[in-house]
């Protein structure tokens, strides 16, 4: 599982371009804390020829919104199933239960593409920053895949619901 991407990382800003620091709206809260004191649950992977069928079920059974999609052999991250866009994919016909995940899944780029590495031991501020968009070109993001610092693994999966929740049990 040599070459495992996470996320997309952010672009040089263009020559004249004005770029301004990201500002944690809950920096006071977070108080050093990293990825792993969210306390994410383990990544569920799936494989590319799993059905569509099996992937619903995993989610609902787990409450996931985001499942990782990870190659057969090498265990390498390849994309990932959003179960909100596969729920639309479905009542629209666009795929059938029976289909296999690869006909639903997003594909991360591999080429041309640098990724931020998000960790267990990624501070909160950055993750925030990731999802602001702020770490992705001005992309927003839903999730993040949490990884090893070498990429070999996928640990799990953090959502912006996630870090918000964080935030509302700590106190100011």
């Amino acid at each position: 599982m040599a070459d495992v991407m996470t996320q997309p990382a952010p672009a040089q800003p263009q020559e004249g371009a004005l770029s301004e620091p990201f500002v944690s709206k809950w920096a006071a809260r977070y108080r050093g804390a990293t990825v792993e004191d969210l306390d994410p649950p383990a990544a569920l992977s799936l494989n590319p020829s799993d059905p569509i069928s099996l992937a619903l079920l995993s989610a609902f059974e787990r409450d996931y919104t985001h499942l990782t999609v990870v190659d057969n052999d090498t265990r390498a991250l390849l994309g990932y199933i959003s179960i909100p866009q596969l729920q639309s994919m479905l009542e629209e016909g666009r795929v059938k239960p029976e289909d296999e995940v690869r006909s639903a899944m997003v594909r991360f780029r591999r080429r041309g593409a640098k990724y931020q590495i998000i960790t267990m031991n990624t501070p909160l501020e950055e993750l925030e920053a990731f999802f602001a968009g702020a770490a992705t070109n001005g992309q927003k993001q839903d999730f993040a895949v949490i990884t090893d610092d070498r990429r070999r693994f996928v640990l799990g999966v953090a959502t912006v619901q996630d870090l918000e929740e964080f935030v509302k049990r700590r106190p100011a």
